[in-house]
C-alpha cells in the first residue's frame, strides 16, 4: 500500500528573500512575542475569525489535535479563516496566556531563515490545551504567524491520576487479591479492548488507565513482549533511545542508545507490570459484532484454549503497521526450486545457515539487517535491490536531524514531542530537503561507495528522506547501523536492477538472463495492509466501511489512525515508539470524553 496525495502543496519557507525582510539585531524577542499574541488571543476571544486571519501569512498553517476540532487536521493559508468562522465559537476558548520561560525564543536554523517561537496556554469548553506558534517579520514591519499549532492536553474536570491524584489509600494487603478481580474482570466487563501488547496497546491502555477508563488488553502470543522477541536475533531499533520513550515511564539512564529486540521486549513485559496494566497473553480475538442499536461489540475471545465472551463499547486495534500476512512477491517455479524459501518474519538467526549461500530479496532496514548478521557469521550472502533506497547513516543524520531535541540533555520529551508535532508533515518539506541535502553532503563517501556497487539510491519523495516515505508506504529507506558499508566494501554481494523472472531448481533466474544460485532465498518484503486485522475479526462490510489506514490525506495527515474510524467505536492505534507515546494520549482523551459526555462535534475533512 502506498497513498500520496497527487497534488502536495508547495509550501515555501519563509526566508528573508522571499518575505524581503531581516531581523534587526536588537530584536526585542520577547516584546514582539507578547504584542502579537495580545492581539491574536484578543480576536480568539472577540471570535472575529478574520481578525485572527489577519495575523498569518498568506500560505501558512494551523495544525490542531483535538482541541478546536476533536480530529487531526491541518489548514493552510485561506483555509484557516473558514476554520476559524466553523469553529471559534463552538470551541469558547478563552483564559488564554503565553508562556515567558526558555522556549520564547528567536531561532534561526538557516542564515535566510528565523522565527520567534513561543509555547502558551489556553482553554476550551471542556479542556486544557496548549499551543505552539512561530512568528516572523514581513516588509510592513509586523510580524505574522507562519504556523501554528494547537494540541488538547486534559479534560476540565477529568484528570489523569498522576502525582498528588493517585491511588494514596494503604491496601492492607489486599492488592494482590484486588489485582486479581481487576486483570480478570471480574465484576464488569471492560469498556476498553485493546487488541495487541505491542508498544501501541500497552502505551494507549496506560493513558486510558491514568484517566480511569476500564481498559484490557489482549495479546495472542504467550508473553509481553515476544512480539519483539520472537523476530529475528539482529533486530535492533534504529532510532535513539531518547526518541523512543514510553509514556509515564521513560527508559533508565543506563539504556543502550540502541535498543536490541529482546531487550525491548522485556522492557515492555516489566512496563506492564509496573503501571498494572491488565493484559491476557495467549488470547485471540477470533470475532467482533456490534449490537446496532447500543453499538456495543460482542467480542468473543479464546484464552488459553477456553473460550469468554465480552462486551465492550470501544476495541482499539494496535496491531501494527502491517497485516500478519507476509508480503510474498508472486514468482514463478518455486516448486522447482530444492532450496529453502523463507520470509523475514521466519527468519530467526543466521546461525540456522551455516555453510550456506543466501540471497535477501529487499534493500530496506530488515534485508540490511540480516544481511549484516548473515555477514557476520562467515555467510555468503547476497541481497537482491528490486528498487532505489534511501540511505542515511545514523552517525550524521540523527546529529542533524535530532540535535537539540531527542538526544543526550535535550529538552523534556513531552516538549520535544509538541515541537515537533506543530510541524504537519507537508509544512515541514522545506526543512526536510535541506536536512536531507546536509547528510548527504556528510555521507558523500559511503553514498558514492555505494553507487560504485550498483547499488540505487534516492533521496525520498520530494527529496525528505525518510519524512514521507514512513508516512506514505511504511518503508522504502534505510537508516544504515554499518550494512552499507559492508556492500560498498563488496563483502555484502548485491544484485540490483532486472525484475526477478522464476525460479530455478538451484536459485533465481533473472530478466536481464542472469542467474544466483543460492541455497536459501529470504524475502525481506514487507507485510499485507493493517486494515486486514479489522477484516479478519469484524468482517468484509465494517473493513470496507472503515476505509484505508496509514498513507497521507491531502492535508498531510495520516489516514485513520489516532481517532475513531467510520465505524463507531474502531479504533487503530498504530505507529513507532514516539508517535505511540504522543498519540495515545489523545485517543485515551477522545475516548474519557465519550464516555463522559463531552465529546464534541468533530471537524473532520
Amino acid at each position: 500500500m502506498e497513498v500520496v496525495p497527487a497534488d502536495i502543496p508547495n509550501v515555501p519557507l519563509p526566508t528573508f528573500d522571499r518575505l524581503g525582510v531581516s531581523v534587526p539585531p536588537d530584536l526585542d524577542v520577547k516584546r514582539v512575542a507578547f504584542e502579537w499574541f495580545e492581539e491574536f488571543s484578543s480576536s480568539i476571544r472577540a471570535n472575529d475569525a478574520q481578525g485572527v486571519s489577519n495575523l498569518f501569512l498568506a500560505d501558512s498553517f494551523w495544525r490542531d489535535i483535538l482541541a478546536f476540532t476533536w480530529d487531526v487536521r491541518t489548514f493552510l493559508g485561506s483555509e484557516i479563516a473558514q476554520f476559524l468562522i466553523d469553529r471559534l465559537r463552538l470551541t469558547n476558548a478563552t483564559a488564554f496566556s503565553i508562556r515567558d520561560d526558555e522556549y520564547l525564543v528567536l531561532q534561526r536554523p538557516y542564515p535566510d531563515l528565523a522565527w520567534i517561537s513561543f509555547m502558551f496556554d489556553f482553554e476550551t469548553d471542556v479542556g486544557f490545551a496548549s499551543g505552539i506558534g512561530r512568528i516572523v517579520p514581513t516588509s510592513g514591519g509586523q510580524w505574522k504567524a507562519h504556523c501554528m499549532f494547537t494540541n488538547l492536553e486534559n479534560l476540565k474536570g477529568y484528570p489523569e491520576m498522576l502525582g498528588p491524584l493517585r491511588n494514596q489509600a494503604p491496601n492492607h494487603g489486599k492488592w494482590e487479591a484486588d489485582r486479581k478481580r481487576e486483570v480478570e474482570f471480574i465484576d464488569a466487563d471492560p469498556v476498553v479492548l485493546v487488541v495487541g501488547a505491542g508498544q501501541s496497546g500497552l502505551a494507549v491502555a496506560a493513558s486510558l488507565k491514568t484517566l480511569q477508563v476500564p481498559t484490557l488488553v489482549v495479546e495472542k502470543l504467550p508473553r509481553i513482549g515476544d512480539n519483539w522477541r520472537t523476530r529475528y536475533e539482529a533486530l535492533c531499533l534504529h532510532d535513539p533511545v531518547w526518541y523512543d520513550h514510553m509514556p509515564y515511564l521513560p527508559f533508565p539512564a543506563t539504556w543502550p542508545v540502541y535498543t536490541p529486540a529482546v531487550k525491548m521486549g522485556n522492557w515492555l513485559e516489566y512496563y506492564s507490570d509496573a503501571l498494572e496494566l491488565n493484559v491476557w497473553t495467549s488470547t485471540t480475538l477470533t470475532k467482533a459484532t456490534q449490537d446496532p442499536d447500543t453499538y456495543k461489540w460482542h467480542v468473543t475471545l479464546i484464552r488459553d484454549g477456553k473460550e469468554r465472551t465480552l462486551f465492550v463499547k470501544h476495541i482499539i486495534f494496535a496491531t501494527g503497521i502491517g497485516s500478519d500476512v507476509p508480503r510474498f512477491p508472486e514468482i514463478p517455479g518455486k516448486e522447482n526450486y530444492g532450496g529453502i524459501v523463507l520470509h523475514s518474519c521466519q527468519h530467526k538467526s543466521a546461525k540456522d545457515h551455516i555453510g550456506k549461500k543466501v540471497l535477501v530479496i529487499g534493500a530496506c532496514t530488515s534485508a540490511h539487517d540480516i544481511a549484516v548478521d548473515y555477514y557476520e557469521h562467515d555467510i555468503d550472502v547476497t541481497m537482491y535491490q528490486r528498487s532505489s533506497t534511501y540511505v542515511m547513516t545514523t552517525k550524521n543524520g540523527w546529529k542533524l536531524i535530532m540535535a537539540g531535541s531527542y538526544c543526550e540533555g535535550g529538552p523534556p520529551t513531552d516538549i520535544v514531542d509538541r515541537h515537533t508535532a506543530s510541524f504537519s508533515n507537508f509544512i515541514g518539506i522545506g526543512l526536510a530537503q535541506r536536512r536531507v541535502k546536509a547528510i548527504a553532503e556528510l555521507d558523500k563517501d559511503l553514498l558514492d561507495g555505494l553507487r560504485k556497487r550498483g547499488f540505487q539510491i534516492n533521496f525520498g519523495y520530494l527529496d525528505t528522506g525518510s519524512r514521507l516515505l514512513a508516512w506514505s508506504k511504511r518503508g522504502g529507506y534505510y537508516l544504515d547501523t554499518g550494512g552499507s558499508q559492508l556492500i560498498a566494501d563488496g563483502k555484502i554481494k548485491l544484485k540490483s536492477g532486472g525484475n526477478i523472472k522464476s525460479f530455478t531448481q538451484k536459485g533465481l533466474r533473472f530478466e536481464d538472463g542472469t542467474e544466483i544460485d543460492t541455497d536459501v532465498v529470504l524475502f525481506a518484503t514487507g507485510y499485507g495492509d493493517p486494515a486486514q486485522h479489522i477484516r479478519d475479526i469484524c468482517g468484509d462490510a465494517v473493513a470496507d466501511e472503515c476505509g484505508p489506514i496509514w498513507g497521507l490525506n491531502r492535508e498531510g495527515e495520516i489516514i485513520g489512525v489516532w481517532r475513531e474510524l467510520k465505524v463507531k467505536g474502531l479504533w487503530p492505534m498504530l505507529g513507532n515508539l514516539a508517535l505511540s507515546r504522543f498519540h495515545s494520549k489523545h485517543v485515551a482523551l477522545q475516548i474519557k470524553a465519550m464516555e463522559v459526555g463531552v465529546f464534541g462535534q468533530r471537524y473532520s475533512l
